[in-house]
């Protein structure tokens, strides 16, 4: 059940510790105020004109930078590229916009305090271009989404998560749920600078 213990901004404290936790394991990591300063931070770090694959997120289009990756022409979408492609003859060309753009940008959905970052998925459709496949991602990430562990985060992802995925998902899709079908944890990125998390000390997303 979904309960306020995950939508919690922790202390100062453990905040500036998950973000040194995270630097020390090769991802660059910044300490934003609000959202509006996370929208800033992650927009001035993607060149303009570069591809970029805007991740299905609920951080990313509370803040606006969906939309503007999407619709403002200072980028090439790769998303919007990927829909104007055929389904049946494209879709080689369809997945590797989604799985090996340039430039990522997206949320996951718990950070341990340990430095490892959690992202579920139900088709895995992000999975590959965080994992490997985009030269570069740039994850925003509310701090009510940091757990002291791996345990605690697999309790977020079930408990919490879940629950407000399969809401999300039954009104955008009218499917009856989500699921969580495939899990991504990150524990050390071994390639410098690739990954950027932007820690912000205000509930966004879930």
């Amino acid at each position: 059940m979904s309960t306020t213990k995950y939508e919690t901004i922790p202390s100062d404290a453990i905040i500036e510790k998950t973000a040194a936790a995270l630097t020390a394991n090769g991802m660059t990591t910044h300490i934003v105020a609000n959202g509006i300063a996370a929208k800033q931070m992650a927009l001035s770090l993607i060149p303009k004109g570069a591809e970029v694959m805007d991740m299905t997120s609920v951080t990313l289009d509370t803040i606006g930078v969906s939309k503007i990756i999407q619709e403002s022409g200072d980028y090439i979408s790769a998303r919007k590229v990927s829909y104007a492609l055929d389904l049946k003859t494209q879709q080689k060309e369809i997945h590797n916009l989604r799985s090996i753009p340039v430039w990522t940008i997206g949320s996951v959905h718990a950070v341990t305090e340990e430095g490892s970052v959690m992202v579920a998925s139900q088709s895995g459709s992000q999975l590959a271009a965080y994992s490997f496949g985009s030269d570069h991602v740039i994850w925003v990430v509310g701090a009510q989404k940091i757990v002291a562990n791996r345990d605690e985060g697999f309790k977020r992802i079930y408990e919490h998560c879940l629950v407000l995925e399969s809401e999300r998902a039954h009104k955008a899709y009218g499917v009856p749920a989500s699921s969580v079908n495939k899990l991504f944890i990150l524990d050390k990125e071994i390639v410098a600078g690739r990954i950027t998390v932007i820690l912000v000390k205000e509930k966004l997303g879930f």
